[in-house]
């Protein structure tokens, strides 16, 4: 089958508020997919075949071939795993794992079963990131500034999976600026120092401040509220580069740039999983989660009061 000649039957896993309010607007907006089942043990999507058992769905439905997985990075593995090994091509959402080995063996798993496994990093697809790295390309970077700071009550109410081990507390929105970093800069940058801020009663980081080679430095930050800020700020021997709203939009030397009407970043996800299917191909980049680990292997531990989702308990 030609890539974008007819859909592909795409089952969702995990139905929670990441794809609600990203994968089916995307699916649905798409020519490339049929959304033919969803896997979930307490959501389903209305006209959507539900199931709530996800060994049961892989014998049922044959004729699936393609997963993508929303769940948390905690029970990811597992449901990849399986997926991979009923010969089922599978989409990641980021971060692609818990560990650099867990991907690392779905990845070799997929090559082995001859099937597509696609790590997705979403705000690398955002509208200015392709322009900010064009324009990276003949400029030497002096300093990079990235400042990520939203407020988690917001983005993941209740969500206690991100506190628990595996979910990577403010690295969970941090990586995404990773995922920016690593696809811009023209030369690589690693961690050299970092300082982690860890609620007393959580097993992960609200914040942190890091420091990289290149004069390359990132803030994030879990506890704000009011604007939100999603920042990279770049100066260069060039003048100055700055994503903002994620890298929704681009400034060069102040001034906001137009740029072309863009599909968005999760229609783009699933375009690139479209052409990764039908050339039998794999994506799998984990230069953002590098970064992570390092961080958790540099970082200095600094304790913090503690946070409840539920203001009246703080």
């Amino acid at each position: 089958m030609a890539y974008g000649t007819t859909s592909r039957k795409i089952a969702l896993v995990g139905i929670g508020k990441i794809a609600r309010d990203q994968h089916l607007p995307a699916l649905q907006a798409s020519d490339d997919w049929d959304l033919a089942a969803t896997v979930s043990r307490s959501g389903a999507i209305e006209g959507v075949e539900a199931h709530d058992d996800f060994d049961a769905f892989l014998t049922a439905r044959p004729d699936v071939e393609v997963v993508s997985l929303c769940l948390p990075p905690q029970p990811r593995f597992d449901y990849a795993k399986k997926a991979l090994l009923a010969r089922r091509h599978v989409m990641l959402e980021k971060p692609p794992g818990q560990t650099l080995a867990e991907v690392h063996e779905l990845e070799r798993l997929a090559a082995k079963q001859g099937v597509t496994l696609y790590a997705t990093w979403h705000s690398r697809m955002a509208a200015g990131v392709a322009a900010a790295k064009s324009r990276l390309v003949e400029r030497v970077v002096q300093s990079l500034r990235i400042t990520w700071k939203e407020d988690v009550r917001k983005w993941h109410p209740g969500q206690e999976w991100v506190f628990a081990p595996g979910g990577m507390g403010v690295f969970d929105p941090g990586i995404n600026a990773l995922s920016i970093l690593t696809e811009i800069l023209p030369e690589p940058v690693h961690l050299v120092s970092a300082e982690l801020e860890f609620p007393e009663n959580r097993d992960t980081p609200i914040a942190a401040r890091l420091e990289f080679t290149g004069n390359v430095g990132a803030v994030f930050d879990w506890r704000q509220e009011g604007p939100q800020t999603w920042d990279i700020e770049i100066e260069t021997n060039k003048g100055s580069i700055a994503l903002r709203d994620g890298g929704a939009r681009i400034e060069v030397d102040g001034a906001e740039q137009k740029l072309l009407d863009h599909p968005g970043e999760y229609p783009s996800l699933y375009a690139r999983m479209a052409q990764l299917v039908a050339n039998r191909e794999s994506e799998v980049d984990l230069a953002p989660m590098i970064h992570v680990a390092d961080a958790m292997t540099l970082g200095r531990r600094i304790t913090v009061a503690p946070f409840e989702f539920d203001k009246e308990t703080t």
